[in-house]
């Protein structure tokens, strides 16, 4: 995540610099920071990010299963976290998802294929982020 998508975040999260370091737990000066681009976001905080966003809406009524949309094998399936926690519309917020035929395990790497997935895409887009996360 850089500088513009974390300010962008915050702004659609209608919280104020001060507000966003209180729920991510942070200071205001890395908030600060982080949108003027002098310090990277970290992973932990992109995520936290992303949860609160796709919980700010409560939940796109209908968005299919990742499962359904990449129609995974069931040999993968049932090895991967988000089928066994049924949590396929969350499945870019859990680490060690079956995605493209392996284990994603490292954040950094998973944002690569989940940037690219309609269940990230289409929890952002009605947020007026156009481009890909």
């Amino acid at each position: 995540m850089d500088n513009k998508e974390f300010k962008h975040f915050r702004k659609k999260l209608n919280k104020t610099q001060k507000q966003m370091a209180q729920l991510l737990g942070t200071s205001i000066k890395a908030v600060h920071s982080y949108e003027q681009g002098w310090r990277k976001v970290p992973g932990h905080v992109e995520r936290h990010i992303f949860f609160l966003v796709s919980r700010m809406r409560g939940g796109k009524k209908g968005q299919r299963q990742c499962w359904v949309i990449k129609k995974c094998p069931p040999e993968l399936k049932k090895q991967c976290p988000a089928w066994e926690f049924q949590a396929g519309k969350l499945c870019w917020f859990i680490n060690g998802t079956i995605c493209e035929g392996s284990v994603q395990m490292d954040w950094k790497e998973k944002m690569k294929i989940c940037r690219t997935c309609e269940v990230l895409i289409s929890l952002m887009q009605p947020l007026g982020y156009e481009r890909a996360v």
